[in-house]
């Protein structure tokens, strides 16, 4: 009988869901226009967005190049990520998968559905996360935590 080990790959989903007082086509627009998404998106305390690209349609990708500040337990450490939008329904949907590679390491995968749900007082957005994370990734419990923080971003976004 083998020693018990970690699991080299965790499986998670988590449900976010968030409402906003702007139609749907505001909402999609916070993800669609670049200089709004990198805005809202990589605003972080604890990582400085040093590349950006966006290339927001059906097979197109989007690359992030971070990296860890004096305010993170990494100072110094490069953080990728990589998206293909896989689906995109204007003002309605968008499906994409992504990576996120933290130094060397891969750390995740992940599938991200983004649901746009017309209301009488603005959007409904649900966001469903559905991921494998490896070594290294911290867990689902951080990247739910990292997402809850980014859409407290959006909250401020849709605000003005």
């Amino acid at each position: 009988m083998k020693a018990q080990q970690d699991p080299a790959v965790i499986h998670s989903t988590f449900v976010l869901e968030r409402s906003y007082p702007k139609p749907p086509e505001r909402v999609f627009s916070a993800f669609a226009n670049a200089p709004q998404k990198r805005r809202w998106f990589f605003s972080g305390r604890s990582s400085d967005l040093e590349k950006y690209e966006l290339d927001f349609r059906e097979g197109g990708s989007e690359h992030a190049y971070m990296r860890f500040n004096n305010n993170s337990r990494f100072p110094g450490v490069p953080m990728i990520t990589d998206t293909t939008y896989l689906d995109i329904t204007p003002n309605r949907r968008i499906v994409a998968c992504s990576t996120m590679t933290i130094g060397e390491n891969r750390v995740s995968v992940a599938l991200v559905t983004f649901e746009l749900l017309p209301t009488d007082q603005g959007t409904d957005l649900i966001c469903t996360h559905q991921g494998a994370f490896f070594e290294g990734s911290g867990g689902p419990e951080m990247r739910e935590e990292g997402w809850r923080k980014i859409f407290e971003n959006l909250d401020t976004e849709m605000a003005s």
